[in-house]
């Protein structure tokens, strides 16, 4: 009887433990790092530099935990509203005043980068802000190890590996050092938190020293940002949106991404406080899942959105930015 119980209690063990990812699997880890090595190496990835990024690497059990955390809802039910909210937490008091401190002391910087990419610096030093609270905090996981982690895991891990060996390319490129490549836990680094493809994509040596730093360089860092926005269809004559007031018993089934019209249609459904010229096209935008906040947002909305897909953080790069044009319009007349 002894024996059936104890057997019974490892078979109740077996079926409800299972082993951390970093301990459970380092055989086969080892196995998919080779594998990994040997592809780098074929991308022309210099050896020196897959020893330097890969030897002793590891998985990260954390970076699993929070990738979990990423997964949709297991009743299929959408998040909904919530802007109001994440512009408090994202956005207090004490972030937009050091925000008008960095862009009225990087004037002469961000109007160069407009220059050259045509994109207002309002717009930049709102996004560093969001994205790294103006470059202090840009994460302290290795970014190798981050996207080695999860890579391996297979969730996503076709969209990992790729981004893997962008990092091991921008190292051997000699932009930083391996130990130096730190970021967000899914693997975003630097002040403007580029993912390794956007990197190699968008980043820019705006200096001229030889190397995109968009880790301890502010003019890399924003000018790379201003060239991903560009990149990607940002439009100088127009800005991103405005707040809104609807009337009264105003259809709702009309806000959304896929419905668009121009200005002069919205006034003429009763739309208020429309400052925008009649011909731009906007879509209506209920972040609250309310009447009211309303914004009716334009192309360059769209173009934040290829940064983050999410509304509330666009809107909020929106907010910020509109606070920051109406400062340089107040101390500069």
């Amino acid at each position: 009887m002894t024996r059936n119980r104890f057997f019974i209690g490892c078979l109740f063990l077996a079926l409800f433990y299972t082993p951390t990812l970093a301990t459970a699997n380092l055989p086969d880890f080892t196995a998919w790092l080779a594998q990994v090595r040997a592809e780098a190496l074929t991308r022309g990835i210099s050896p020196a530099t897959v020893v330097a990024g890969l030897d002793g690497l590891t998985p990260l059990d954390y970076v699993i935990e929070q990738d979990r955390k990423q997964m949709p809802r297991s009743d299929g039910r959408k998040h909904t509203g919530g802007y109001s909210r994440y512009l408090k937490r994202v956005m207090p008091p004490q972030k937009i005043e050091q925000a008008k401190a960095h862009y009225l002391g990087r004037r002469d910087l961000l109007r160069r980068i407009e220059t050259h990419f045509g994109v207002p610096g309002h717009y930049l030093v709102a996004l560093w802000g969001i994205e790294s609270h103006f470059g202090d905090h840009q994460g302290k996981t290795p970014v190798i190890q981050s996207l080695a982690t999860l890579a391996y895991d297979g969730r996503r891990g076709e969209f990992f590996r790729g981004e893997l060996l962008r990092a091991l390319e921008i190292i051997d490129q000699g932009h930083i050092q391996p130990e130096q490549m730190l970021g967000s836990w899914a693997g975003a680094m630097g002040q403007v938190q580029f993912m390794p493809s956007s990197f190699m994509n968008f980043a820019v040596d705006f200096d001229g020293d030889g190397r995109k730093d968009i880790w301890s360089n502010e003019g890399d860092a924003l000018a790379s940002a201003a060239n991903y926005l560009n990149a990607n269809g940002w439009r100088s004559d127009q800005g991103w949106g405005e707040r809104v007031v609807l009337p009264k018993g105003f259809n709702a089934r009309l806000a959304g991404m896929e419905t668009r019209k121009t200005l002069d249609q919205w006034r003429r459904l009763g739309v208020r406080n429309i400052d925008g010229p009649g011909h731009l096209q906007a879509s209506l935008l209920l972040p609250d899942d309310t009447s009211s906040p309303a914004f009716l947002v334009y192309d360059n909305f769209r173009v934040l959105l290829h940064w983050n897909r999410s509304k509330a953080f666009a809107l909020t790069v929106g907010h910020l930015a509109h606070r920051l044009y109406a400062l340089e319009r107040e101390t500069f007349p």
